[in-house]
C-alpha cells in the first residue's frame, strides 16, 4: 500500500513540476520585451564604454569567458554575423566575466582571429542582465529593448540570424 502511494505522489509531483516549468517558460517567451539596463565598461586598453554608444544601433553583447570552450565554439557565428551585418548598422560586443587571474580576453579574441572588441571585468553587468553562466547572447534592438536571449552555443543555429534581420527590419 505504502508502495502505491509513494508511486501516485511521485507521479503528481512530476506532473505538477512540469506544468510549473511550461508555465514559466510560456510567461518567458510572451513577455515584452524589457529595456536593456544601462551600463559602462573598459576595453582592454582601459576606454570607458557604456551601452548609450549604441543607442539606436542593433547590439548583441555576447557575455563569455576565455576558459569556456561553449563560448568558443559559438564565436564563428558571431564573428560572421559581423562581418555580414556591420554595414547594416548591427554591433557585436563580447563582455567578459568570471574570468581567471591575469585573463586577457581581447588578446584571446584576436588570437583566434575575431575583430569585435571585448569589454573586460563584466560581472556586475552580467549580473544587471540576469546572465547565469557561459555563454549567453543578448540582443538588443535599435530601441534598446532586449529581443532575445540564448546560452546556445552552435554558430550556425539559423536563429541567430533571423533574430538579427528582424533587428534590422529585414
Amino acid at each position: 500500500m505504502i508502495g502505491i502511494l509513494r508511486k501516485h505522489i511521485r507521479k503528481h509531483l512530476l506532473a505538477g513540476l512540469v506544468s510549473i516549468v511550461l508555465s514559466v517558460l510560456t510567461l518567458s517567451l510572451s513577455a515584452a520585451p524589457a529595456t536593456a539596463p544601462a551600463w559602462t565598461l573598459k576595453d582592454a586598453s582601459g576606454q570607458e564604454v557604456g551601452l548609450s554608444d549604441y543607442q539606436g544601433k542593433p547590439l548583441i553583447l555576447h557575455f563569455w569567458a576565455s576558459w569556456c570552450p561553449y563560448c568558443k565554439k559559438l564565436q564563428p557565428g558571431l564573428e560572421r554575423l559581423d562581418s555580414k551585418y556591420k554595414s547594416d548598422g548591427l554591433e557585436v560586443l563580447g563582455i567578459s566575466w568570471w574570468e581567471d587571474e591575469g585573463a586577457l580576453p581581447q588578446k584571446v579574441l584576436e588570437d583566434r582571429g575575431y575583430t569585435f572588441k571585448t569589454l573586460v571585468d563584466g560581472d556586475a553587468v552580467a549580473n544587471q542582465y540576469g546572465v547565469k553562466g557561459t555563454p549567453t547572447t543578448i540582443f538588443i534592438n535599435k530601441e534598446g529593448l532586449v529581443v532575445w536571449m540564448t546560452n546556445g552555443s552552435d554558430p550556425d543555429d539559423p536563429k541567430l540570424e533571423e533574430v538579427v534581420r528582424g533587428m534590422l527590419g529585414d
